[in-house]
C-alpha cells in the first residue's frame, strides 16, 4: 500500500464529510446518506485488491491455497 492511496483515501474523507455537513443543514439527509454511500464504495473499490493480495499471501504462508 502507497502513501498515494492514503492520502486519496484522506481526501475522499475529507470532502466527503464537508459536503456531508453541507447537505444535512440543507434539509438533503438522503442525498447526505448517498453521498457516504458512495464515498465508501469508491473507497472499498480502491482497497479490496490489497485485501484480496494479503490474503492470498496468508495462504500461500500457512500452504492452504498453494
Amino acid at each position: 500500500m502507497t502513501i498515494q492511496l492514503l492520502l486519496k483515501i484522506g481526501a475522499v474523507g475529507i470532502l466527503v464529510a464537508l459536503l456531508n455537513q453541507i447537505l444535512k443543514h440543507s434539509g438533503k439527509d438522503e442525498l447526505a446518506f448517498l453521498l457516504n454511500l458512495a464515498g465508501l464504495i469508491l473507497v472499498l473499490s480502491w482497497i479490496i485488491p490489497y485485501i484480496v493480495e494479503f490474503f492470498n499471501d496468508i495462504m500461500k504462508l500457512v500452504n492452504i491455497g498453494g
